[in-house]
């Protein structure tokens, strides 16, 4: 008999976890969806192991955050802090300054482009 009550108890809390879940907003599953298929899962990747990536995506991102406001000036996050979190794992340091570079490398490409483009037009009216 108690044990009937707690698988109740059980599937009343998962119930109301799943009401949670679908309340909020899915925004990474296409992008999620995509990274899975590219990593070699099917094309059309489980919903629920869309979502689970998801949760695990969001949680990881809201801990960072956190832990970035802990660690710089109060009320703001810097690029410095996060690479001062993510210090001691060389994968996503190597990542975080890759992509910086390229960055920089791109937002110069950019500048150039259109230091080009109104040089080019200003000559000839």
């Amino acid at each position: 008999m108690a044990e009937a009550e707690k698988d109740q108890f059980e599937e009343e809390e998962t119930e109301e976890e799943s009401q949670k879940g679908e309340k909020r907003k899915k925004i990474f599953s296409k992008e999620l969806r995509c990274m899975m298929y590219g990593f070699g899962d099917d094309q059309n990747p489980y919903t629920e192991s869309v979502d689970l990536i998801e949760d695990l995506v969001v949680e990881y991102i809201s801990e960072m955050t956190k832990k970035a406001l802990e660690v710089g000036r109060p009320g703001r996050i810097s690029v410095e802090d996060l690479i001062f979190l993510i210090r001691k794992d060389p994968k996503k340091y190597s990542r975080v300054k890759e992509l910086l570079t390229m960055s920089e490398e791109l937002r110069k490409a950019r500048k150039a482009f259109d230091e080009i483009k109104y040089a080019t037009s200003g000559t000839s009216k």
